[in-house]
């Protein structure tokens, strides 16, 4: 299995993949240097394939360097993040136990576009040598999805870090999983429960899920409340603030537009990716680049329809874990690995199952909406607008949003019984990701990322 705290990660913007992923990498590597016999004299660092060329826009140079220096994507200040890497410009050096060890981000940090890496497209090689000029140690990551990272040997293999625990109740596949929840008379977010329980007691379960959307809400809150133009050559101006004040603002003149609800909606996941743009805090969802779509759902949940509680809001997220294991397990949560059907139609997939679980659907109505949801999806390509992750990232997360509410009330509609699969739908993106050509994956070199003016 993987856990609801594997895909829901609390970070910073702007990519799980991109940023998030390169981070906890590089700490890894300065561990491993840190258990050496001897500290090296420098080290150097290569970005390959989609990190190479779209890296500088999603931060993976910035990444690295706050990796190297001891710092993780859950407990860095952002606002310290600028300070920070320029003290490393300015010293030139990593500290490892009682020596520096040089290392000059503009001259040690390469993003290679001719080499693609043998493991994932989103490759990282970490070399430091010793006086000599001799090569003291060697790694090589692979960052595939959501903040995923694995080692050279398991990424050749498709593997990711396996569960040290058995699950108590296994499923590799929607139907599976259905059919468990039928035979044991049990919804889907209990079985989540129950094999997280496996991992660490409940109490410590559901309050990692209370915090998780604690800093969902947040995030969206941060983004209503500031305005604006986000980082980049781009200047895109941020919207959400303005869209919520207008919004309010027909609420007390009891003006109410026919599309209300959807502009709220959309507003929140705006905001959220909005603050991912700018580096702010946000929860993977189960990326970055799709991390506005769940909580925005789960604001809907809170907000229109009501429902509040502690445990409406675990089982939304409990669910919504269910589906996204599914999809990174079958498929892919990569949008450099099978486009943006993998971020934002997994998002939309998982907010949808966990919006119908929320409002009482049956375990074969939540399939139904996580189904409907990716089904909607298929075919969307990655293609970032100067490897930004702002357009058409940010407007994305809010249509992503709003399909997920659609699939989640078409599900409750019906009873069930539907013709596609969850399990066909997934297995139908995992193909259509391997047949979509490089440039329309995160890689800037196709689509709107070569057709709209950076102006």
């Amino acid at each position: 299995m993987i856990s609801v705290f594997e895909l829901f990660k609390i970070g910073i913007g702007p990519s799980s993949s991109h940023t998030v992923g390169p981070m906890v990498a590089a700490a890894r590597f300065l561990a491993d240097l840190r258990a050496l016999p001897a500290p090296p004299a420098r080290m150097a660092v290569s970005l390959h394939g989609s990190l190479a060329f779209t890296g500088r826009g999603h931060a993976s140079d910035t990444a690295i360097c706050l990796g190297l220096l001891g710092e993780r994507p859950d407990t860095v200040d952002p606002d310290a993040v600028p300070g920070l890497v320029a003290g490393l410009a300015r010293d030139g050096a990593i500290r490892v136990g009682n020596r520096d060890v040089a290392f000059d981000p503009d001259a040690d940090l390469v993003l290679d576009t001719a080499e693609m890496l043998p493991g994932h497209t989103n490759g990282m090689r970490f070399r430091a040598f010793d006086e000599a000029g001799a090569l003291a140690l060697e790694r090589v990551y692979y960052s595939i999805g959501g903040g995923f990272v694995v080692g050279e040997q398991a990424a050749d293999t498709g593997a990711s870090a396996p569960m040290e625990v058995a699950a108590p109740l296994p499923f590799d596949s929607a139907d599976a999983l259905v059919a468990l929840c039928r035979a044991r008379g049990v919804d889907i977010a209990a079985v989540q429960r129950e094999n997280e329980t496996a991992l660490r007691p409940l109490d410590e379960v559901e309050a990692g899920l209370d915090r998780i959307a604690a800093a969902m809400l947040a995030c969206i809150e941060r983004g209503l409340s500031t305005g604006g133009t986000l980082p980049g050559r781009l200047k895109v101006r941020r919207r959400a603030r303005d869209l919520h004040a207008r919004l309010q603002a027909g609420e007390r003149a009891n003006i109410r537009s026919p599309s209300e609800v959807m502009d709220r909606v959309s507003t929140f996941a705006i905001a959220v990716n909005e603050e991912n743009a700018a580096g702010g805090r946000v929860v993977t969802a189960p990326t970055n680049g799709a991390a506005g779509i769940v909580p925005a759902v789960l604001r809907y949940l809170r907000e229109i329809c009501g429902e509040t509680s502690p445990e409406t809001t675990r089982t939304f997220l409990l669910t919504a874990a269910a589906i996204g294991g599914l999809i990174k397990r079958k498929a892919s949560i990569s949008g450099a690995e099978v486009g943006c059907q993998g971020e934002v139609g997994s998002a939309a997939s998982m907010a949808a199952a966990g919006l119908a679980a929320a409002l009482g659907a049956t375990p074969e109505q939540v399939e139904n909406a996580a189904e409907i949801a990716m089904e909607h999806h298929l075919g969307m390509t990655c293609d970032p607008v100067g490897g930004l992750v702002q357009i058409p990232c940010i407007e994305r997360n809010a249509f992503g949003a709003i399909k997920a509410i659609a699939a989640a009330s078409l599900a409750l509609h019906g009873d069930g019984v539907h013709h596609v699969s969850l399990d066909c739908v997934i297995e139908t993106m995992r193909q259509t990701g391997l047949d979509m050509q490089s440039k329309y994956k995160e890689t800037s070199q196709g689509g709107l990322a070569v057709n709209v003016a950076e102006c």
